[in-house]
């Protein structure tokens, strides 16, 4: 009996229909959208120091004299050949008053000199002067005419050196320093006045090596400070060597207006590189799982998967894909912070 019980059951469990297995069913509603090239305008940004685009050192050339008035002072805006500092000038005033009497006598004594010579010339002719008195006056005659030359060549070295004693701004531009004061003795050759010439200030923006190669002179850019706003500025010229410790190339940006710059401040520089082709995604697609960012990709019966991406640069709505994508693949846009990795999805349009 026992037995027979036993087989009855089994006939019975094979004689049931198998339950069919179900579909999972889909737990999100989302939007998709197909990953797709398109023209990004590219920026690189870098940072660095506001620097003068022509530094102009004016010093003395003539020294040894008192400062007696100091025209210009730190902040100013001087044009060419204007007077920045005079120095007393009353010895080398009275110098010229001696110079320009022993030019007076040089030529009183080569008048005298030139009359003896047609003297001597006319005695020559007529017989009675031997040659060696023409020769004597002909020679005495050069050396007044020289004493002559070089009579005003020392007036002239003394008028050079008055006229030192004003120093004048080589270049327009702004004084960027000033390092004398009155009653200084000024020596020949020290630092007097810093102009930056034009007033023009660069950015020595520092590009790293792996973007340098996108920069060339003469794109925009624009010139950034937290207390001085913004600027437009240019890209004048790419330095040609990168530095071997810190793996950064230099771009100096001209600023097309100071703007309350000043050489020495530090500024941040966004270069406009051009646009160029990129995948994108929409920002709302983008989540992170442990930190990262990535997509959930749609793949067959609907089915999601999570994929790590690495995104460049971002704008409010699409952000960059480096890596990660290739174009025709379609991501979750809306509802994808809810999902996992393996859900079913039920796409719906916009």
């Amino acid at each position: 009996m026992a037995v027979l019980a036993v087989v009855l059951l089994a006939l019975t469990a094979c004689g049931k229909p198998k339950e069919e297995a179900k579909p999972p069913q889909a737990s999100q509603t989302v939007t998709a959208q197909v990953v797709s090239v398109v023209n990004v305008a590219r920026r690189v940004t870098a940072s660095g120091d506001i620097v003068a685009w022509n530094e102009v050192v004016v010093g003395a050339e003539t020294g040894g004299l008192t400062a007696v008035s100091v025209l210009v002072d730190e902040g100013a805006w001087v044009r060419q050949g204007q007077p920045l500092l005079r120095m007393n000038d009353d010895l080398l005033r009275a110098q010229v008053r001696q110079q320009e009497a022993s030019v007076a006598a040089a030529r009183a004594t080569q008048a005298q000199a030139e009359a003896a010579l047609a003297r001597a010339r006319e005695l020559r002719e007529r017989g009675y002067l031997a040659q060696a008195g023409l020769d004597t006056a002909i020679a005495n005659q050069a050396t007044a005419a020289a004493q002559v030359s070089a009579a005003e060549a020392a007036l002239s070295e003394v008028r050079t050196r008055l006229g030192q004693t004003t120093v004048r701004a080589p270049v327009p531009g702004l004084v960027a320093s000033r390092k004398v004061v009155q009653g200084q003795i000024v020596a020949p050759g020290t630092e007097l006045f810093r102009i930056v010439r034009d007033g023009r200030l660069e950015l020595n923006a520092e590009v790293p090596e792996t973007q340098l190669a996108q920069v060339r002179a003469g794109m925009p850019a624009t010139i950034l400070s937290d207390q001085l706003g913004e600027v437009s500025g240019t890209v004048r010229i790419i330095t040609s060597q990168v530095d071997v410790q810190s793996r950064v190339g230099m771009a100096r940006i001209t600023l097309s207006t100071a703007g309350g710059f000043r050489p020495g401040m530090f500024a941040r520089g966004v270069i406009n590189v051009g646009d160029q082709p990129a995948l994108t995604a929409p920002a709302l697609a983008v989540v992170y799982r442990d930190n990262k960012p990535g997509v959930f990709v749609l793949g067959a019966q609907s089915v999601v998967r999570f994929r790590p991406i690495v995104v460049g640069s971002r704008t409010k709505d699409s952000v960059e894909v480096s890596e990660g994508l290739t174009a025709g693949e379609r991501i979750v846009v809306q509802g994808a912070g809810f999902l996992a990795d393996g859900d079913r999805v039920r796409v719906v349009a916009k």
